[in-house]
């Protein structure tokens, strides 16, 4: 797959998701109100809902996603050496200078998010500017211009607001279960509301689950074409191949990072995570870096 197929389809993807979202919110507020004796009204809130957080995450996912990271913006004047860089790359990947954000922790890594690439944001924490040397700086940077440039940003950041709200609604649910147990309308009573109680605890519980699977498999797969890319657009893969090595040695966890948000960063933020079972990994939200690394010196 070229890199218009590539962005072609990722913009496809993109609605397709958001079209299924509501379906699937629609559907999981309706059982949630049958089972709580509310009926169908559930269903129409879940829709009106479910309307408004798609049209929000395609528009201001960006801000909702830097503001739960605690980044901040910086002008050239701050760090000049991270804005040529970044101006230098973007030269040569033919997209237009993304805004810089910078996330004051040592831990290094960095992501990329917006709509498009005339909608985008780089983000660096202090730690990745801190110990990457240019080189690796630049392996890194040119990762997330080519998230930017494959539409993968927007796909990505979508999934965030997205995934939130299902966790979210499901948490809701299960307290409403918990504290109130729902109003139960006489006319509701019996074995049909006993039947859409177990249907929506059983989603209550699995949809968060499938959910983060859905996040986390379309992430794995756009690190790795990321990763070659980026090496394409620097010439020298062992820049990105060394900036991994590094950022994978690092021991201290992320602390702005959230579960909603790993899947953006170009390593796991998550630091000391139990490896070697395949359950864990199948909850990884990136590929296995030392694969990353393999496959970036042999290019």
């Amino acid at each position: 797959m070229n890199i218009y197929s590539q962005i072609t389809a990722n913009k496809r993807k993109t609605w397709l998701i958001i079209a299924l979202f509501i379906a699937f919110i629609t559907t999981i507020l309706f059982i949630y109100g049958k089972a709580s004796g509310y009926g169908y009204s559930y269903a129409g809130i879940g829709l009106i809902v479910s309307g408004v957080m798609a049209f929000s995450s395609y528009y201001f996912s960006d801000q909702m996603i830097l503001g739960m990271s605690k980044a901040k913006q910086i002008r050239e004047t701050d760090n000049p050496t991270l804005f040529k860089t970044v101006e230098n790359l973007c030269i040569g990947a033919g997209v237009p200078t993304p805004k810089i954000y910078i996330i004051d922790d040592s831990a290094p890594n960095a992501f990329a998010t917006g709509r498009d690439p005339n909608h985008s944001v780089i983000c660096v924490t202090t730690g990745l500017l801190d110990k990457l040397n240019k080189i690796e700086l630049e392996g890194v940077i040119a990762h997330e211009l080519s998230h930017i440039r494959n539409y993968d940003i927007r796909l990505m950041a979508i999934v965030v607001i997205l995934v939130g709200l299902v966790a979210l609604l499901a948490d809701f649910f299960m307290r409403s279960m918990w504290y109130g147990g729902g109003r139960r309308d006489r006319e509701d009573r019996g074995n049909a509301q006993g039947i859409f109680l177990l249907i929506g605890i059983v989603l209550a519980i699995l949809s968060p689950m499938i959910a983060t699977l859905i996040q986390l498999a379309v992430s794995r797969k756009r690190e790795l074409l990321a990763d070659a890319s980026g090496a394409l657009l620097t010439r020298y893969p062992e820049g990105l191949a060394s900036a991994l090595e590094k950022i994978s040695k690092d021991t201290e966890p992320l602390e702005a990072a959230n579960n909603a948000t790993a899947h953006l960063y170009i390593a796991n933020p998550f630091k000391g995570k139990i490896q070697g079972s395949w359950f864990a990994h199948l909850f990884d939200t990136h590929p296995p870096i030392e694969e990353r690394i393999k496959i970036l010196r042999s290019m």
